[in-house]
């Protein structure tokens, strides 16, 4: 007798896609942090942030890292080392890409930096044609800003965890090496990436000269994220690091964390992206006019949804797939009670992200949710 079948206990089931930071930390993660050795990184003498900081250089074939409390602070503090303390230089991002729409326009507010857009593609790249005439020359009228930077998010979260192609980003460092213009990786998810396209982190990175990855998304730590680039570079953005309040002291017991994560959560990353497909073929399969999407676009663990607005509102299918009704005894328990938590990112689109703590189950009971969702909309025509 499951959950769903002892009438008398009528469980709710929360199955949380609404993104992998979300996971909470397993207890072998926890003993890690337990056990760490620390110290005060304020002085650099913390050895377990050392460790992450030295293995995360090593596996991106960087001279250097440093751990930062978030994705946004290592992108931040990236794109302010960049400038060479000249304030009002412009820097060049996709449409679409996190650094600009969901990152509060730190760059402005703390770098006195400009955002200048370059079309993103359905594969997360650019057109380089486009990039080029968005590029200021090398020696600038006194009217214009310079270029400081181009940023390159991969995977892309607003397209839907795409894995931007290697062929484009060997293409990309050639431009950039050409042009004499810095590049950064927001790599939040890279290794999302790397298991996907079965290669190492440090050859999707090979041509950036700077990236920020995550430790609290799909590698499942509580907290943090590491910056990487080249010594003095490094030494630069710690500096910077200080100034926005960035740095900690003994911060071995979180680091312990990414150390663990980047040892055991690496290839497990393929289940979270077996789940995320199957999720997508079973909504593919229901061939509803109205709640879409193409499994071949799936790639990594993140799905987005396309839905027809004029017939259901991404709100109105996020309360649907949320609603749970203890009192209700036409519907199998199963689906009534199970909620389904998911994102809407924007008008006619929402999100499902899978992640560690979600189970083979899991995707099961939340695909039966979902097709219950679809049929009671069809249903309504």
């Amino acid at each position: 007798m499951n959950q769903y079948q002892e009438s008398s206990k009528k469980h709710v089931k929360v199955i949380d896609l609404i993104s992998d930071t979300v996971t909470k930390p397993d207890i072998h993660m926890r003993k890690a942090m337990f056990e760490a050795e620390v110290g005060d990184d304020g002085y650099q003498e913390d050895p377990t942030v050392c460790l992450l900081e030295e293995k995360s250089s090593k596996l991106f074939g960087k001279e250097a890292a440093l751990f930062v409390p978030s994705g946004l602070m290592g992108n931040l503090v990236a794109m302010m080392a960049h400038i060479k303390d000249q304030r009002g230089c412009e820097v060049i991002v996709g449409d679409k890409s996190h650094i600009l729409l969901w990152e509060q326009s730190g760059a402005a507010q703390f770098a006195g930096l400009q955002m200048r857009e370059v079309r993103n593609l359905a594969d997360g790249s650019f057109d380089l044609s486009e990039l080029s005439e968005k590029c200021r020359p090398t020696n600038p009228y006194d009217y214009e800003s310079y270029t400081s930077l181009i940023c390159v998010e991969n995977t892309h979260n607003y397209l839907g965890g795409v894995v931007v192609p290697l062929e484009w980003l060997d293409q990309l460092g050639k431009f950039v090496k050409e042009k004499n213009i810095p590049l950064h990786m927001d790599g939040a998810r890279i290794f999302n990436a790397a298991v996907h396209l079965g290669v190492p982190v440090s050859r999707i990175a090979e041509h950036c000269d700077s990236v920020t990855f995550c430790l609290s998304k799909g590698l499942g730590a509580p907290i943090g994220a590491v910056l990487l680039g080249n010594k003095i570079f490094i030494e630069k953005c710690r500096r910077i690091r200080k100034s926005l309040g960035g740095s900690m002291r003994q911060a071995g017991i979180v680091a312990a964390a990414g150390v663990y994560a980047l040892d055991n959560c690496v290839e497990r990353l393929a289940m979270d992206h077996k789940h995320a497909k199957k999720i997508a073929n079973a909504i593919h399969q229901m061939a509803s006019p109205d709640v879409a999407v193409n499994p071949e676009k799936v790639d990594t663990n993140i799905i987005i949804v396309k839905l027809n607005d004029k017939k259901i509102k991404s709100p109105e299918f996020y309360d649907m797939l949320l609603k749970v009704n203890k009192e209700a005894d036409d519907i199998p328990n199963e689906i009534n009670l199970t909620s389904v938590r998911i994102s809407y990112l924007y008008k006619g689109c929402v999100r499902f992200v899978l992640h560690k703590d979600i189970s083979e189950e899991d995707v099961d009971m939340a695909i039966k949710k979902i097709k219950y969702v679809i049929e009671k909309i069809i249903s309504s025509d």
